[in-house]
């Protein structure tokens, strides 16, 4: 079992997606902040990534799950906080290459773009995966 703290957000599209990772990370241990929505009534994706990435900022320890549709919005307004890395991953590569290259902090997936069983797996590996820091951590100094 994990004592890991995530925080996870959506939009409308992705809160079916987010209840069902959710669900799997509350039954697998971990400590899970959910930032919203709370149903998959419109609304405005900035306004709860906003939240989550307010929140890694308070706790820096806690790594992030943000889903929209396609989860090209959500990653556009994580980045805009300057502490946060957030990456949109399609699959378990994508995952795996930005948490040992980039050292991402949050994952954004597309409910609309990611099959459930495939977002899953694609979260088991970000969240499992090591940082590999040398020549990664000089690049990532080098973010503006």
């Amino acid at each position: 079992m994990s004592s890991k703290k995530i925080a996870l957000a959506s939009d409308h599209a992705g809160f079916e997606l987010k209840e069902k990772i959710k669900k799997y990370l509350i039954e697998n241990g971990y400590a899970v902040s959910d930032f919203g929505t709370d149903s998959n009534a419109s609304c405005d994706y900035p306004e709860f990534a906003n939240k989550l990435c307010l929140a890694i900022k308070e706790d820096p320890e806690m790594q992030g799950i943000l889903i929209c549709g396609t989860g090209i919005g959500m990653s556009m307004a994580a980045n805009r906080h300057k502490h946060i890395r957030a990456a949109l991953c399609h699959n378990e590569f994508t995952a795996r290459l930005t948490r040992q290259h980039n050292n991402a902090n949050v994952l954004c997936m597309g409910a609309r773009t990611i099959g459930e069983e495939l977002a899953l797996e694609t979260m088991k590996v970000f969240l499992s995966t090591d940082f590999m820091g040398d020549k990664h951590e000089r690049r990532i100094n080098m973010f503006s």
